[in-house]
């Protein structure tokens, strides 16, 4: 913000700044970008002594913010800052130069400099295009991704996570929406969930079946069931017992194994079920009572081990 200097040195401090021609043209560009000294000597076609001085007088006298980026400096008008007189001044200034050839030139120059940085911008993507995914990962991490989906969810939501297991998914959740009722029938399982979820003070371990949720009626915004399906005795009852937690317009989301015949792996993982086919899963769904099914084979990731997995989402109609 333009400094508030006692009447009438603040107005004379502000028409004494703007009475220069290459102040005006330096703010006249930094108005609508941020530019760098170099860019602004290259628009301007003055010598970087020239600019800098005049950059110090507007920075000092707060017409020109400046932030830092590794070695450089870039500065910008922030207009909404300035205090309203020293605005209307500006506005004043800027409309009476409009019409200045050396305005002019000053704008063809920066449209100049700017499409050079978008021809920049786009040859750089270009050429990182086949390796961009690998560049992303190798540089930034793949997590970023979900945590930005899940920003996604309501805040005000309540997800059962059914069959919890060790807490993982409710440990995901846990940031993103307000609270997380976790329910598994094993001990262990539930022992491990909560030393993962000790700080977590919206997550809420319960242990009960599946069959018969220890969750009240049309409390849950969400029903989750990763994995947990396989195990479970009598799935038609699972799916009817989410569908009784949920409230109106509530969805569930189950992830679980396609149909496979590997009953080794079966036994392995001491499950119930060898998987399961879409169509199956959809009747159940429908039977449970839930509309607007969807059922989706997923894409398998590279290097697992286990049989294909299904995705499976329905909501409780009115």
């Amino acid at each position: 913000m333009v400094a508030q200097l006692a009447q009438p040195d603040s107005l004379l401090a502000w028409m004494g700044c703007l009475a220069d021609p290459t102040r005006l043209r330096l703010l006249r560009l930094l108005e609508r970008n941020e530019l760098g000294v170099a860019d602004l000597c290259d628009v301007l076609q003055l010598p970087q002594s020239t600019v800098s001085r005049h950059l110090k007088v507007l920075a000092d006298q707060g017409w020109a913010q400046s932030r830092r980026q590794a070695t450089n400096h870039l500065y910008q008008l922030l207009l909404d800052e300035l205090d309203p007189s020293a605005r209307r001044l500006w506005i004043l200034a800027r409309e009476q130069s409009d019409q200045w050839p050396t305005a002019r030139h000053d704008s063809t120059r920066l449209q100049r400099l700017l499409a050079e940085r978008t021809s920049d911008s786009q040859a750089f993507f270009a050429s990182a295009a086949e390796h961009w995914d690998k560049l992303r990962d190798e540089y930034y991490g793949q997590t970023f991704t979900t945590h930005a989906l899940l920003a996604l969810l309501p805040p005000g939501s309540v997800i059962a996570d059914l069959g919890c297991g060790t807490g993982r998914a409710a440990a995901l959740l846990a940031p993103y929406v307000a609270k997380i009722i976790g329910v598994d029938n094993s001990a262990a399982m539930l022992k491990a969930a909560r030393r993962r979820t000790i700080d977590m003070q919206n997550v809420e371990l319960r242990r009960g079946n599946l069959e018969e949720l220890p969750i009240e009626s049309s409390s849950c915004d969400a029903a989750l069931l990763l994995l947990g399906l396989t195990y479970m005795t009598d799935p038609p009852a699972v799916l009817r017992e989410s569908l009784r937690v949920l409230k109106t317009g509530g969805r569930v989301v189950i992830v679980d194994l396609l149909a496979h015949d590997r009953d080794d792996f079966r036994k392995q993982m001491d499950q119930r079920w060898p998987g399961f086919a879409p169509p199956p899963v959809e009747a159940m769904l429908h039977g449970a009572g839930y509309e607007s099914i969807v059922v989706r084979s997923l894409a398998p990731e590279a290097k697992v081990k286990g049989p294909g997995l299904f995705l499976a989402t329905g909501v409780r109609p009115n």
